[in-house]
């Protein structure tokens, strides 16, 4: 099974196609511009990399959040777009297990952390049992400190949120507090595709109306609009 992947959640945008087991093209990018200025010119080269059309493609996968509000409405528009186009199947799959299952298999309990701005995260836990991942609490924004009270073990933190706040995660939990290799704190769109591998093969697919963004909290804009209301009575 041929498929596109696609991660537009964070500052870094990546484009990937595997075949099977096998990684065919994967592009990934990190601009302090809107991903829709080079997405498309992205997959076109994953495309050109690979040997492969849109029309040879079996199924496209995406990143569906938590994560940047504007980067998650480009990637999901621009794959239901290509999907509807083609007529094949997509597959939405969270951001925060693409960076779990990323970090290396331990015993240890893993904590994904994406910046959700204003002093928080967006975060869950997931631990590897015989293997595979399983999610041990359901996603949720909140601040470090929130997210570290709840922790009393050996923890492995991965994404670009336990970059930022690497600092007071180390103060809070000490020796307890593991970190994932700089490299795996950007999601890659290879694992996006090979996580919704099951999913496609199992005909887990999503429609154009359960492939939604996985927002957790209020856009910035609506925070500010709130506060402006609240400030104005």
């Amino acid at each position: 099974m041929k498929i596109l992947a696609v991660d537009t959640t964070t500052s870094s945008c990546s484009v990937a196609i595997i075949e099977k087991e096998s990684l065919l093209a994967e592009v990934t990018l990190i601009r302090d511009q809107t991903h829709s200025k080079h997405l498309m010119g992205m997959i076109k080269k994953a495309n050109e990399l690979s040997g492969l059309l849109i029309s040879d493609l079996d199924g496209f996968a995406i990143t569906r959040g938590p994560g940047s509000f504007t980067g998650l409405r480009i990637g999901l528009s621009t794959i239901k777009g290509l999907a509807a186009a083609s007529g094949k199947p997509m597959v939405g799959v969270s951001s925060l297990e693409v960076l779990a299952i990323q970090s290396y298999v331990s015993s240890f309990l893993i904590c994904p952390l994406i910046d959700a701005r204003r002093g928080e995260v967006y975060y869950s836990n997931y631990r590897f049992k015989n293997g595979r991942l399983f999610q041990m609490i359901a996603e949720k924004a909140a601040t470090p400190k929130e997210v570290l009270t709840g922790i009393h073990e050996p923890c492995i933190f991965v994404g670009n949120g336990a970059t930022l706040y690497q600092e007071t995660i180390r103060f809070k939990l000490g020796e307890l507090a593991h970190f994932a290799p700089a490299a795996q704190n950007i999601i890659r769109a290879a694992t996006v595709a090979f996580l919704s591998l099951s999913r496609f093969q199992c005909g887990d697919i999503d429609d154009d109306r359960s492939l939604a963004p996985c927002y957790l909290r209020k856009s910035d804009a609506e925070i500010n609009l709130a506060q402006k209301r609240q400030n104005y009575g």
